[in-house]
């Protein structure tokens, strides 16, 4: 098994990673609290479309060594740069789900975009996930307070009821099947107690706003507008607004996790963006979404689509 030994703050973890296929590179960061498996669904078809896929588990999660307290995104950054610099990857894609995000940001705002010629953004909590003064729309710090506490008294039952808001499963919807919800549950459980806890911070907690201004290369934000786990008026929009000629595209009726919901129009999505710069209209007969393009009156060069 592949494992990079990535060095930072006199610590060195031991990152699981999978390289799979050949061809143009993509890498994909995870979302918290599931590990680099989420990816399969996309990974797969990518793959044999003649991508080079590669995939990680966060430090903690999955098959990746846990650090004893460094989880801010400034290591996290610093553990994807080590991955592209041992794989010494080129023109590579950058897709980075929920809490991946900010490893994406941050390694650009950091380390420059050198290795970099596009970016995608899926779920993604980017740019400030907490409610303040100055970001209204975000969530309460409360929220966040409340996860804690669960995720201390009984981290699996936190998991079970969170996966049910991750895919937008109630009484009356059913979007996934149970063996999906039970999949995703496993991804979760791999990881430390401490890992979830400290991860959950650096996300709820950290502000990109000020570091948005270093993208200036290609980027896709995706977004689902029923998220109930990152509301798109707090994440996507605010992104959409704050990087220069995004393409950004909401998901109508796509919870949380799209990943999986909206499977193909996302992977579809990847590919072309990848491919062409852009992202292709298409028909709901053929199990996707036709799309409409709006402007933003904040940003006039995002082009947002529906």
């Amino acid at each position: 098994m592949p494992y990079l030994k990535s060095k930072s703050n006199n610590e060195e973890i031991k990152i699981f990673y999978e390289d799979l296929g050949k061809g143009e590179p993509i890498v994909f960061i995870s979302g918290w609290p599931v590990t680099h498996a989420m990816w399969e669904y996309q990974i797969t078809p990518l793959r044999e479309a003649g991508y080079r896929c590669i995939a990680y588990d966060r430090r903690g999660f999955g098959q990746s060594e846990q650090s004893l307290d460094n989880y801010s995104y400034d290591a996290l950054a610093g553990d994807l740069k080590n991955l592209l610099e041992e794989l010494n990857l080129q023109n590579v894609t950058l897709v980075g789900f929920s809490m991946g995000g900010g490893e994406v940001v941050r390694y650009c705002s950091k380390y420059g975009c050198e290795r970099i010629s596009k970016i995608v953004l899926v779920s993604s909590i980017i740019p400030y996930m907490l409610k303040t003064g100055d970001n209204p729309d975000g969530t309460p710090l409360e929220v966040f307070q409340d996860f804690d506490n669960k995720i201390r008294d009984d981290r699996t039952a936190f998991l079970q009821t969170f996966g049910k808001q991750f895919y937008g499963a109630n009484l009356l919807s059913h979007p996934v099947s149970q063996g999906i919800m039970d999949w995703t549950f496993s991804l979760a459980a791999t990881a430390s107690q401490k890992a979830t806890l400290e991860c959950m911070k650096a996300f709820a907690q950290t502000d990109f706003r000020n570091e948005l201004s270093s993208i200036k290369i290609p980027t896709l934000i995706i977004h689902g507008d029923a998220d109930k786990t990152v509301p798109i008026k707090a994440a996507g929009e605010q992104a959409a607004a704050l990087i220069t000629n995004a393409v950004y595209t909401v998901y109508e009726g796509a919870p949380h996790g799209l990943f999986i919901t909206e499977k193909n129009r996302l992977t579809n999505d990847i590919n072309s963006f990848v491919s062409t710069g852009s992202v292709e209209d298409y028909d709901k007969d053929d199990k996707y979404y036709a799309t409409d393009s709006v402007i933003l009156s904040s940003n006039d060069d995002a082009l947002v689509t529906r």
